[in-house]
């Protein structure tokens, strides 16, 4: 066994209260504490109150270093050996080379494409999958929202969408329009489609109800933006502008690191509260007829 000497103690600092605080490391805490223990100056029980540890775990690190030096004593892992519930190694193979092929999507995506040939794995198990494996970027790492950003009041800001299909019984899901503030449902439609005619049929008849909003928050989708068109613009986001409404596309505007806030209208249920009138921003009949 290796023998030492114990070198001076480490030194303390005090603080304004007068509460000293330790400066040595776990292996140097124990290194001493095991010579001490070894040179038998002080009780047992004393030694132990000392460094703060109790007297099974003080009997703990004297067995280990007895029997294997300053190796039994150094900090190990606490890894289990084994892990039964680990995912096979197949599907975590699986996980990795669709993530290769498919570098931008995450485990929520992911999940829904190995679900088609019959893999099932849970979103969060497939996370910690591209995380094992040093898969997921550095950009791609968000701090979780710490407050929910919305409109400061009705009709600052709407949100539109088209509702997945998903349990629906038409090929398209139900155009829907949201305010940002009150979270009303302003708009439910099954349009059965996403042509622009029938959408601005929509805006139209919720400008007469509701006001127009000062802006519109949409993702880059069909019939408000086009990859063909040189402005990315289509005739519906032509004559929202022209309603004087700022539209606002989720992919270039900064709250789209902000999930909590865009598209509220994918949460379902959805909350249906009686219009706040007295807080309109932009009264129905003041706005809409004038610029149709």
């Amino acid at each position: 066994m290796t023998s030492f000497t114990l070198p001076a103690r480490a030194s303390t600092r005090w603080s304004a209260t007068g509460m000293a605080w330790k400066t040595m490391d776990v292996h140097e805490q124990r290194v001493r504490f095991v010579v001490e223990a070894t040179q038998k100056t002080q009780t047992f029980r004393a030694l132990c109150a000392a460094y703060e540890i109790s007297r099974p775990t003080g009997y703990l690190w004297l067995r280990c270093y007895r029997q294997l030096g300053v190796e039994g004593i150094a900090e190990r892992s606490r890894k289990p050996h084994r892990s039964p519930e680990r995912t096979d190694p197949e599907r975590e193979r699986q996980v990795i080379q669709l993530r290769q092929r498919y570098p931008d999507w995450g485990a929520r995506k992911l999940k829904l494409l190995l679900a088609r040939p019959g893999v099932e794995l849970p979103r969060n198990t497939i996370h910690r999958i591209l995380l094992r494996h040093d898969l997921v970027r550095d950009q791609d790492r968000r701090d979780g929202a710490r407050q929910r950003f919305e409109g400061g009041q009705p009709n600052e800001l709407w949100q539109m969408d088209f509702k997945g299909p998903k349990g629906w019984p038409q090929t398209v899901g139900p155009l829907s329009v949201l305010d940002d503030h009150s979270r009303y449902l302003i708009a439910l439609a099954a349009n059965g489609s996403t042509h622009g005619a029938a959408v601005r049929e929509q805006l139209e008849e919720a400008f007469q109800r509701c006001g127009v909003p000062e802006g519109m928050l949409m993702d880059h989708g069909t019939p408000w933006w086009s990859q063909q068109a040189p402005s990315r613009q289509t005739h519906l986001s032509l004559w929202l502008m022209r309603q004087g409404i700022r539209g606002i596309c989720a992919a270039n505007h900064d709250r789209v690191t902000r999930p909590q806030n865009n598209f509220q209208l994918g949460l379902a249920p959805l909350p249906v509260m009686p219009w706040p009138d007295a807080r309109l921003s932009r009264p129905p009949a003041a706005t809409a007829p004038a610029r149709k």
